[in-house]
């Protein structure tokens, strides 16, 4: 009972202070475990379980667009098998947690949403476009769209980043990134039961995504801009009305609080600097904590 507890208050941990990128994880996890629930309730009761694919799968076509728009949404979080989960969720532990940390956790999560919703729109249009498309892939489901956005997205704003690929060879990430984007072009209209127009959707939405990502008419900060006027306002109206506070500073003055500021971004310039000369695997542990926690304050 004891291991149990202390597993349960570990994930409870993980969940609350391990960044945007875990709280994802752990939210295709669920949603994972509830889909083989269901599938093994169905298969005892004798039941068919292809119900799960209108709540959870996106139909690659327009009618199913229409009669079931929530699957753009929900096929993203959505796995049915577990290797296609377990790799998906390696991938967006690594890039996610890198891009992250550049970024912050709205704009990963903003990324990984409309980068999801962006691939399963290219794979409806291609099977409206291309007829032999429609005797192959009729469903999508998985977060491979959404994280073939944060890895290319990562990609294209930090291509000197090098990773150990295999463990052994040293690859800059913009090599690797486009290895990928090269293969799901060559294998559109294979049968091979992936969504590659998903994965092209993801990996282009990708790169749209960090041109020029710190202008105030950059798409996504003005989808976060209007997102949190629209939080702030629900949490007005909903929650409990408190009388206004002084919000103070643990003690400290204005100038004290903004010198320490000015350090700490000056730290994390440095720091990006010396990955984009050296690579993420250049910093030192100290470092790369230092920029994580960066990401979680930001």
């Amino acid at each position: 009972m004891q291991s149990d507890h202390n597993l349960i208050e570990d994930l409870k941990y993980r969940y609350k202070n391990g960044g945007m990128h875990m709280k994802l994880i752990f939210i295709n996890a669920a949603v994972f475990l509830l889909i083989g629930l269901l599938t093994v309730l169905s298969r005892l009761t004798g039941n068919d379980a292809s119900y799960l694919d209108s709540i959870f799968a996106l139909e690659a076509n327009f009618n199913g667009l229409l009669y079931k728009p929530w699957g753009l949404f929900t096929s993203i979080f959505a796995h049915f098998g577990f290797l296609h989960f377990l790799f998906n969720m390696i991938f967006l532990y690594f890039s996610g947690k890198m891009l992250e940390s550049f970024f912050g956790p709205k704009r990963l999560l903003y990324i990984y949403i409309f980068g999801g919703i962006a691939g399963g729109l290219f794979e409806i249009i291609a099977h409206e476009i291309f007829p032999s498309l429609m005797n192959q892939l009729t469903v999508v489901v998985g977060a491979s769209g959404s994280i073939m956005a944060i890895f290319i997205a990562l990609a294209f704003y930090r291509p000197n980043i090098q990773v150990n690929l295999f463990g052994v060879l040293p690859v800059r990430l913009i090599i690797l990134a486009l290895a990928y984007m090269a293969y799901d072009l060559l294998s559109l209209g294979m049968n091979d039961g992936t969504a590659h127009f998903a994965h092209v959707g993801g990996a282009f939405f990708g790169i749209i995504s960090i041109n020029n990502p710190q202008s105030s008419r950059h798409f996504l900060n003005r989808i976060e801009v209007f997102m949190d006027g629209f939080l702030d306002k629900l949490k007005s109206f909903f929650g409990p009305k408190k009388p206004k506070m002084t919000v103070k500073r643990g003690g400290k003055t204005d100038y004290d609080f903004n010198a320490e500021k000015k350090a700490r971004q000056e730290k994390t310039d440095a720091i990006l600097d010396k990955i984009s000369k050296s690579g993420y695997e250049s910093l030192t542990k100290a470092e790369k904590d230092f920029l994580f926690n960066q990401s979680k304050n930001g």
